[in-house]
Parts: structure tokens; sequence; C-alpha cells
């Protein structure tokens, strides 16, 4: 009996010490506090519309007492109360991040969001490397500036890095892109846009087999691309738009393919589509406008059954429209504009969704009405006086 009621008082005692809510470390809130303290508030600083200031909300300002585990945009552990998470995204942030900020006390963090802030021309300091739990990484348009710090590549645990649309303020050139991506194998996400390279695509990136996002826009690649990338057994979004300098072609899609967004657009990519391109079976978005492919477009675009935008515009793409486009009945945009196909256009009426049509310079026979009997009100028709 007596080793029941001691049995009974345990389990009381256990679920007594599970409800009790776990507070923050007192280390951890200082630090978010002076971290806090090296920021003002400006209307200016965040681009998002419903950005507001999270650092004055529920009371961070007038009661530095309470549990910053409360307070907006931060997570923390519920077993071990350290703080795991800072979401400061729009959040109106005017200021700089120094080496010595307390950000960087915050060693248990695995997300870290700072983007639409101005963090006036931040260098991103080395002291970046000390937080090595890091998963998630996003300083997107917050106006940082300089090299991308080797320490970088020491945050092994990556598995998404953003550090778009800072307006080429960030440069990745010394160390590489190729030094700073080699120790994060477990990378999904990396987005680099506007960053200058300036350099040609490491093959390294060819070992990220988790990677499921790839945005290089205007990044000064140039070279040839590994077309081991295209390949990658994960990969949902490629986009190498203007990089004027980069080069390949496209090659034999995989049946396994996952892409959804292929976007090529004003780069130097050449050569034939190969017909395997309808293994894209899950593309949504194709844009290859101002390239240097030529011969006909590929049948097995009738294949690409879930695409909603097609711009294949200011190429040399010759030969007739196939007729297993009208299959594409998703379809919200088409462009062709600006290359060398002719003949007749295939009847298009079940392509109801249109919206944007664009056949101009072209050498194509007959008038629009043969081929969209009844245009949908929507639809904007560019080059319909073929001839």
């Amino acid at each position: 009996m007596k080793s029941h009621f001691l049995l009974l008082c345990l389990i009381v005692c256990v679920a007594s010490a599970s409800s009790i809510p776990t507070l923050c470390h007192e280390v951890e809130r200082s630090a978010l506090l002076k971290f806090k303290q090296g920021f003002s508030i400006d209307h200016s600083a965040s681009i998002d519309p419903f950005a507001y200031p999270k650092t004055r909300y529920r009371n961070l300002s007038r009661n530095a007492t309470s549990d910053c585990c409360k307070w907006d945009g931060i997570e923390c552990d519920e077993h071990n109360g350290h703080v795991i998470g800072l979401d400061l995204s729009s959040s109106l942030l005017y200021g700089s991040i120094l080496p010595n900020c307390t950000l960087f006390e915050l060693v248990h963090l695995q997300a870290l969001n700072l983007s639409d802030n101005n963090l006036r021309y931040s260098t991103n300091p080395s002291q970046f490397g000390r937080l090595l739990n890091l998963q998630y990484l996003n300083l997107s348009q917050s106006t940082v500036s300089g090299q991308v710090p080797i320490e970088v590549s020491t945050l092994s645990k990556l598995i998404s890095l953003d550090l778009s649309l800072n307006a080429q303020l960030l440069q990745i050139q010394n160390p590489s892109l190729s030094m700073l991506v080699k120790n994060l194998t477990t990378l999904e996400i990396l987005r680099l846009t506007q960053v200058n390279i300036s350099s040609r695509v490491p093959q390294t990136l060819t070992n990220l087999t988790s990677l499921k996002i790839l945005r290089f826009q205007n990044c000064n690649l140039n070279g040839s691309f590994p077309e081991e990338i295209f390949q990658l057994p994960q990969l949902q979004i490629l986009n190498l738009a203007s990089n004027t300098n980069l080069s390949s072609y496209v090659p034999e899609i995989p049946r396994s393919s996952k892409l959804t967004t292929l976007i090529l657009s004003d780069t130097s990519f050449f050569g034939q589509l190969p017909l395997s391109i309808g293994n894209a079976s899950f593309l949504e978005i194709l844009s290859l406008s101002s390239c240097n492919f030529e011969g006909s477009i590929p049948s097995s675009f009738g294949k690409l059954t879930r695409l909603i935008s097609l711009d294949l515009s200011y190429n040399s793409f010759t030969g007739i429209i196939p007729r297993s486009i009208t299959n594409l009945t998703l379809l919200s945009s088409l462009k062709l504009r600006y290359n060398g196909l002719r003949g007749n256009i295939p009847p298009l009426a079940n392509l109801t969704k249109l919206i944007t049509l664009d056949l101009s310079y072209n050498h194509f026979t007959g008038s629009i009405r043969e081929f969209i009997p009844v245009p949908p009100p929507s639809l904007v028709v560019y080059g319909s006086k073929c001839t």
C-alpha cells in the first residue's frame, strides 16, 4: 500500500513539474533587450505594407521583467527555455549589426529572420559562425553589405539560407561560393538573388542532393552551368535569370523530375530543347526568354499539363507551334514573340484561362478568329494580325 502511495506521489510530482511553464533564461533575455537597444523604429525601413514593430509588442519596452518566450517573434524550446527562434522580419528596424552585437550570444538559435529591415549596410560579422545550431537564416532585403564571411560555411545544420535582394551590396567572392557551400550539405533552400558572385557556378552544388529551391537571379554568374544541377532529385525551383554571361544547354530531364519552376531568361543558354522536357510534368512556370535557343518547339510540351506560364520569346525557335500545346488548358500566359515560327496556329479555343497571348514578330498565317473563334473577354493578344 505504501509503495502504491509513493508511486502516486511521484506521478503527481512529475505531472506538476511538466505543467510548469518554462521561462526564458536571464542571459538570453538580457541579450535580446540589448540587441533591441541597437535599433530604432523607422517606418521607411520595411517594404511590407503590414510591417509593424515587433520589438514594441507585448510591452517589451515597458516591462523588461516579462518572460521573453512570450515576446512577439521569439520562440523558445518548450523543454529547456532556450531561445531557438528569432523572427523580426518586417519590423521597421533601423540600425546596424556590429561584431559585439549580443545577438550572437543566442547560441541555441535554430532560426533567425531579419528580412525586410534596414540594417544600415551591416557587414555580416564573422560572429555568425557562433550560431552553430542555425537551420534557417534569412537576411533578405535588409540592406546588409560586404563579403559573406567564411564562418557561414561552418553552419553545417543550415536547411535554408536566404541572402537575396540586397541590391548587390553583398558579395561572395573571397571566400568563393564553392568554399561557402561545401559543408552545407543539408541545404534545401538557397536564395542568393542579387548577391554579387561574379564567378562560375561551382560543381560542388551538385553535391547538395536535398536542394529544393535554387535562386541565382542577377548574380553576375559566368561560364558553363553544371548540367547535373538540373537532375538533382529534389529540385523544384531553379531560377538563373539575368546572368547574361552564364551559358549551357538544357540537358535530358529525368522522369523523376520534380521541377515546378524553371527560369533561364536573359542568360546565354543555347541549343535545342530535349524531347525529355516533357518529363518535367510538374512544371508550372517555364521562362526561357532572351536566350539563344533554336530548333523546333518539342511536341512533348503537350505533357506539361500543369503549365500556367510559358515564355519562349526572343529566341530562334523555328517551325510550327506543335498541336499538342492545346493540351495546356491551365495556361494563363503564352509568349512566343520574336522567333522564326511560321505556319498555321493550332486551335487554342480550349485554353480558356489565357490572359496574355503574344505571337508577334513571327511568320504565322491566318487570323486570330481562326484559332480562337470566341476570345475570352480578359484575353490580351499581341500580334493578332498574322501574315
